[in-house]
């Protein structure tokens, strides 16, 4: 569902990411990890077409993104670490609004909708202007939005932003059960914990390249230690490669 070829972003004289290929197969759960700066938001942005690669491919259900862009991203929903909406709008009137640009259904689109309200717990705002919603109640709109034309690809960064511990359950029991119904999920996180728990296939990025690639099992039979949590393979991959970096400068 999401192929990735030789992708490649330089900021100047900084390389942010640098040749990444990566195959992500349908309804798979994957979840990119690293620090800041290790090249993971500018891989979203390159996936869903908001940036030009300096090099590469990304091919969205086999819709290449730089010649096919709408084509790619008719199958792509996607919520970025901080959400963007008309303020002035409500949540319903926000909803009608995306269901108009996937031109869908009119009946269909409501159905859908009262039904995302109703699980992420959006219909006591329906009618509210966006401007005056919470923090979480806006990540649950914004999540809600990126469902509602029923992507095969959803990529969301940072998803557990603002939500309180019952939302934040709800958001993953939702994401994991419509991967395991067929639609493949890319997640970028800082919580290690969250990627342990969701995802099929975790890859490691810091400074622009892939470090380490895998399910869980898979990590840690790269590691001497095959019983460490992935916070403790986490930190010395990173560290590793870091001290690496400054042996050669």
């Amino acid at each position: 569902m999401i192929e990735i070829e030789d992708l490649t972003m330089e900021y100047g004289t900084v390389r942010a990411l640098d040749g990444l290929s990566l195959k992500i197969a349908p309804g798979e759960f994957f979840a990119f990890l690293g620090p800041n700066g290790a090249g993971k938001t500018t891989a979203i942005k390159l996936l869903t077409g908001l940036m030009k690669p300096l090099r590469g491919t990304v091919k969205i259900c086999g819709h290449d993104m730089q010649s096919k862009p709408l084509l790619a991203k008719a199958m792509l929903g996607y919520v970025p670490d901080v959400a963007v909406f008309y303020e002035k709008l409500t949540p319903l009137e926000f909803m009608r609004f995306i269901s108009e640009i996937f031109e869908m259904d009119r009946t269909r689109a409501e159905a859908i909708t009262a039904e995302l309200f109703e699980k992420f717990h959006l219909g006591t705002y329906r009618n509210q202007r966006i401007e005056n919603l919470s923090h979480g109640t806006r990540q649950r709109l914004a999540i809600s939005s990126a469902l509602l034309h029923e992507p095969k690809v959803f990529i969301i960064d940072e998803p557990m932003v603002g939500l309180d511990p019952i939302h934040a359950r709800i958001v993953k029991q939702e994401l994991k059960e419509r991967s395991l119904k067929g639609m493949t999920v890319l997640m970028s996180t800082h919580l290690l914990n969250i990627a342990e728990e969701l995802a099929d296939r975790i890859g490691i990025l810091n400074h622009g390249k892939l470090l380490a690639l895998g399910t869980m099992e898979e990590l840690r039979n790269q590691n001497t230690n095959g019983t460490r949590g992935l916070e403790e393979m986490f930190f010395e991959m990173v560290e590793e490669k870091a001290g690496n970096s400054e042996q050669h400068q």
